[in-house]
């Protein structure tokens, strides 16, 4: 042990703090529920690191170890790439790749709407991300444009999806997921039921999100859950005519493979994504 992992032991800091002192904090980049994301410069150059208070989860420190896991094995162009971890006695740090373009929603905000060209090759990239994770059996759970991150601030710049906070690994055994996940607006029929879930609500969510891309709105209007469950349920979504008279049919069948109630009648990542967007 080193003279600093020493000193740390003293202080009753765990083994792994000595890696903290390789880092320079910087800006705030953004909070999420269970702690703040700070840029720092590491041996490596720019990184982000999510700093979770120890407190936040007490009690779940699974849930971070889950995450841990799951950064390490994941592995794909269009994902954060993960770079290491440590703890303190009162957090715990995990380092990724610093994506400094913005979210996805800023740009969806700054720029109104995509033409579909851009957003089917928004769509592709994402889309190859949510495939390799189905194919490795996760379900993300949380896919919304504000978890999509464009590497660099350039208009043409790749993305990367992050925050695996709430994803989960299926195992054989238990195939559905029954916990109430996601974030309103994005979540799937069958996540605000509460009935059981895995990988269709990510392709849910992908319908919600193009939907999103390609007129600058929501497809759904409602303020509480039960109205929103009743909406997503009641009937296709719509094309307003003033909103949707340029986008290809192509395009509306697309999200009309996605945004279908039923998760087993929903398109799978493998089936159609990849050739129903124009490029």
């Amino acid at each position: 042990m080193s003279f600093a992992g020493m000193l740390n032991r003293l202080h009753g800091q765990p083994e792994s703090y000595d890696k903290k002192s390789k880092y320079k904090f910087g800006r705030t980049l953004g909070a999420g529920t269970y702690g703040v994301v700070r840029e720092a410069d590491g041996p490596s150059g720019k990184v982000a690191i999510k700093i979770i208070l120890k407190k936040n989860v007490k009690g779940n420190e699974k849930m971070v170890y889950d995450e841990l896991d799951m950064l390490q094995r994941l592995k794909h162009p269009h994902i954060v790439k993960f770079v290491d971890w440590f703890e303190s006695r009162d957090k715990f740090y995990i380092v990724t790749q610093l994506a400094t373009g913005g979210e996805l929603f800023d740009r969806i905000c700054d720029q109104g709407k995509f033409t579909e060209l851009d957003a089917s090759q928004t769509i592709k990239q994402i889309m190859t991300a949510v495939d390799y994770l189905h194919d490795n059996d996760v379900v993300h759970r949380d896919l919304k444009p504000e978890n999509l991150l464009y590497v660099t601030r350039e208009p043409d710049s790749d993305l990367v999806l992050a925050d695996f906070g709430i994803a989960k690994t299926l195992d054989s055994k238990e195939e559905t997921l029954k916990t109430m996940a996601g974030s309103f607006g994005y979540a799937a029929p069958e996540v605000m039921e509460q009935k059981g879930h895995g990988k269709p609500v990510d392709m849910w969510s992908m319908g919600v999100i193009t939907y999103t891309l390609l007129c600058g709105y929501s497809p759904f209007r409602s303020e509480n859950l039960r109205d929103l469950l009743r909406e997503c349920t009641a009937a296709p979504v719509p094309f307003h005519e003033r909103y949707w008279k340029d986008v290809s049919q192509d395009a509306k069948d697309f999200i009309l493979g996605l945004i279908v109630p039923e998760p087993e009648k929903r398109w799978t990542s493998k089936v159609h994504s990849h050739s129903a967007l124009r490029s």
